[in-house]
């Protein structure tokens, strides 16, 4: 008889239906992680914004869906059948089942801990949908699943360089460019969710992980291509990272270049990929004179990204230490100290494994 192991997919979530969109942002901007003020403070931030921020947003989920729902269930749940049948194959002897776990909409990280405990597992892997780490996202989630699940577990903390996730990004590129009829003059913009710079000065490793990861995708696809990193879906008033993506395009297009924009932090199709990237961004191409605007898709049920994760996967349940990278240990450069290994727990003489990423 095998193990019964419990693969755990960590998300953002989204509002299922219109109904569903204030709260669904009430809980994201609760969030310590989001919004780091004082709990009564941030409560009453939480509520303004959702109230404000609901209609506009609204309007963008009707845009995708006639019932003003979010695609990215559904899409996660396509993930987690593929993962699913991957495992089977690679741990035949073992039987894996993928619990979904989002952290701002249902099906809950709550419900996902009641669910892995009440299925009996014997050992757990929890596995983000996040490809980088930052506190945001992958931080908060793994925040969220510890009040929950008092068991041990295995965690995936990142995998932004990992070989099958950076050719699967490149693959769809492309495949992209050539369904574009293969343009010349290319500007390919990579885009990934924003962070205030507050976040990343403070030791979150999120903007240098999606930076190195836009650095080998650039190695991969033609020379004379331009190569852009940038930033989008800014709220609020802080100062975000930049350059910004809605800026970045209209500066590409008003030099008549040809736009390829694919996302490099969102691995599933869902309001910033389908109507940020998709429409809003795409006008703004038009009205700037581009040659041409095309949106790369996200990665979904790619092959070579589920065989990624697959392997994350079989490789945590192999190792003794409860966490791991894509390189194995700690990915990030010491300077990062919001990175989720910590550098007191390594050997006398040990050294920050750059190699996956190439730098140094």
């Amino acid at each position: 008889m095998g193990r019964k192991i419990a693969v755990v997919l960590f998300n953002l979530g989204g509002p299922d239906k219109a109904a569903s969109v204030q709260p669904f942002l009430k809980n994201l901007f609760r969030d310590p992680a989001i919004i780091t003020a004082p709990l009564p403070v941030r409560f009453v931030l939480a509520r303004l914004i959702s109230k404000s921020r609901a209609p506009m947003v609204i309007k963008n989920y009707v845009m995708m869906d006639a019932g003003g729902g979010s695609p990215l269930l559904p899409e996660t749940e396509k993930q987690a059948e593929a993962l699913t049948a991957e495992l089977a194959q690679r741990l035949p002897e073992d039987e894996v089942r993928c619990f979904i776990a989002m952290r701002y909409w249902h099906p809950f990280t709550e419900q996902a801990a009641k669910d892995v405990k009440a299925w009996g597992a014997d050992e757990v892997v929890l596995l983000p949908l996040y490809p980088q780490f930052s506190t945001t996202t992958t931080g908060s989630s793994l925040t969220a699943w510890n009040k929950v699940y008092k068991g041990k577990a295995k965690t995936v903390c990142c995998y932004p360089f990992e070989e099958d996730f950076v050719s699967a990004h490149v693959d769809q590129i492309m495949k992209a460019w050539d369904s574009a009829g293969k343009p010349e003059k290319v500007s390919l913009l990579l885009s990934a969710h924003g962070l205030p710079e507050k976040i990343v000065a403070d030791g979150d490793p999120y903007q240098w992980q999606c930076e190195a990861l836009a650095e080998m995708i650039a190695g991969r696809v033609p020379a004379e291509w331009e190569v852009t990193p940038c930033y989008q879906s800014r709220v609020g008033p802080l100062k975000w990272i930049g350059p910004a993506t809605e800026e970045t395009v209209a500066e590409k297009a008003k030099d008549g270049r040809n736009i390829l924009i694919a996302p490099i932090a969102f691995v599933s199709e869902h309001i910033e990929t389908l109507v940020e990237l998709g429409e809003e961004y795409r006008l703004v191409a038009e009205q700037n004179g581009a040659a041409s605007y095309t949106r790369v898709e996200a990665l979904g049920t790619h092959p070579g990204f589920i065989s990624m994760l697959a392997s994350e996967t079989v490789k945590a349940l192999g190792m003794k230490e409860p966490m791991r990278s894509c390189a194995g240990d700690r990915l990030c450069p010491v300077g990062y100290s919001k990175c989720p290994h910590r550098m007191e727990a390594r050997k006398p003489g040990q050294k920050v494994n750059h190699a996956a990423a190439g730098t140094a």
